[in-house]
């Protein structure tokens, strides 16, 4: 559901923006064949779309880590579990070391 957002035709006070800023704003509407003519975003500004496209999200690593489902026995676990809260780190350590 898209929300329609009224555009303001006159200055109203306590919006966040000064009588002076309104009157320096000037943006005629555009004519169609203006509109026919206007490049997209992508195409009038490539270096400064490509950095936004860049900006989103986590920035990537180099070597993400996996996620895999493995079943190991309830007493395995529960020996790391019992060490403490980061019993997920020690056993990849365990698994590296062993794998070395």
């Amino acid at each position: 559901m898209t929300k329609k957002i009224k555009l303001l035709k006159e200055f109203q006070p306590g919006r966040g923006y000064s009588k002076e800023d309104w009157d320096a704003v000037d943006s005629p509407e555009l004519t169609e064949e203006e509109l026919r003519q206007a490049k997209p975003f992508r195409e009038a500004m490539p270096e400064l779309y490509e950095t936004l496209q860049r900006s989103r999200g986590r920035p990537r690593i180099e070597s993400p880590k996996e996620a895999v489902t493995l079943r190991l026995d309830s007493e395995t676990i529960q020996k790391f579990k019992s060490k403490g809260a980061d019993w997920r780190a020690r056993m990849a350590e365990a698994l590296d070391k062993a794998a070395s």
